[in-house]
C-alpha cells in the first residue's frame, strides 16, 4: 500500500479541527497542534516543520536531547511526559514549554534551577482528573494551592494553564467528561485566584475533536499524523555484546537510535 502524503494527512486533521471549532463556536487559530514524535526519528520533525507545524512534543527528556540536536532548527519543543527532578536542568536547556508539572516540589525544583541559569519557564499543571492510579498528575484539589504557591514563591515560573489525559476508550465521547472537568477547574482557578490561564492541553489522536469542543488550546497528536509508533525488537546493542536491550515500547528508554527499529 502506498504511504499517504504527510501534507494530505495534516490537511485532513486540520479540517477536523476546523469542524470541531465551528461546532463549539471557537476560532481555529486558538487551537495549536503539538506534533508528538515519540519513538520516531528526527526526520519526522523536519516533515512536521516543513508542513507548517510549529510545535514538537516529546515524552522523554533523554529522547528530546538527541532528537533536537539531529533535527531541523525552528520548532518549539514541549515536554508532555513526566518530568523527574533529576532531569530538570537538562529539560530547561531543551524545552520551551513544560506541560507536565505535577507537584509543588517539582515546581520548586524548576524555579531553583531556572534561577541558577537565568531562565523563565512556561508551564502547565498536569491534573489527574480521572483519578486513575496509573496516570501521573496532581489531584484536583491540589490545583489551586499549587498555583498559589507558584505565584508566591516561584518567580521564574509562569503557569499558563492545565493539562490532562483522559482514560483510554474506543469511544471519543467517553473523554468528554474529563475534558469538561479540566476546563471547569481552569475557570474556577482563574476566578478564585484572579489569574489568567489561557491554555488547556488535552486531547490526543483518538479524542482531539472532543477536546477542542471542550476548550483545548493544545492537542497532542502523534499516531494520527505519523502512524503507529515503530516497534522495538530485542537486539544486541552491538556486535559482541552480551547484554540485550529488552523489547517493547514499555521498555523504550528514549536514549537514541541504539536499537533496531522495525517499521
Amino acid at each position: 500500500m502506498k504511504q499517504r502524503d504527510f501534507n494530505e494527512i495534516l490537511s485532513e486533521v486540520k479540517s477536523k479541527i476546523a469542524s470541531a471549532c465551528e461546532r463549539s463556536g471557537r476560532k481555529v487559530e486558538d487551537v495549536q497542534i503539538v506534533a508528538v514524535t515519540k519513538t520516531h526519528g528526527a526526520e519526522v520533525v523536519s516533515e512536521a516543520w516543513n508542513a507548517g507545524l510549529m510545535i514538537v512534543g516529546e515524552n522523554k527528556v533523554q529522547e528530546a536531547a538527541w532528537k533536537k540536536e539531529a533535527s531541523v532548527s525552528g520548532p518549539d519543543w514541549h515536554l508532555i511526559g513526566h518530568l523527574q527532578s533529576n532531569k530538570v536542568r537538562q529539560a530547561l536547556e531543551i524545552f520551551d514549554f513544560i506541560h507536565s508539572v505535577d507537584s509543588i516540589k517539582l515546581a520548586d525544583r524548576i524555579n531553583f534551577i531556572a534561577d541558577e541559569i537565568g531562565a523563565r519557564v512556561r508551564i502547565l499543571l498536569e491534573v489527574n482528573v480521572s483519578g486513575e492510579k496509573s496516570k501521573n498528575g496532581m489531584a484536583i484539589e491540589a490545583v489551586e494551592p499549587t498555583i498559589s504557591h507558584i505565584l508566591e514563591s516561584c518567580p521564574r515560573i509562569t503557569v499558563e494553564g492545565l493539562m490532562t489525559m483522559a482514560p483510554f476508550s474506543e469511544n471519543p465521547e467517553d473523554s468528554r467528561v474529563y475534558f469538561k472537568r479540566l476546563r471547569e477547574l481552569r475557570d474556577a482557578a482563574e476566578k478564585n485566584l484572579d489569574v489568567q490561564l489561557p491554555h488547556l492541553s488535552m486531547g490526543m489522536s483518538g479524542d482531539y475533536e472532543v477536546a477542542i469542543e471542550e476548550g483545548a488550546t493544545f492537542v497532542r497528536l502523534g499516531t494520527v499524523l505519523f502512524g503507529d509508533r515503530p516497534k522495538i525488537k530485542s537486539v544486541r546493542a552491538s556486535a559482541g555484546d552480551d547484554d540485550f536491550i529488552s523489547g517493547g515500547l514499555d521498555s523504550y528508554s528514549g536514549a537514541g537510535p541504539t536499537v533496531r527499529i522495525l517499521d
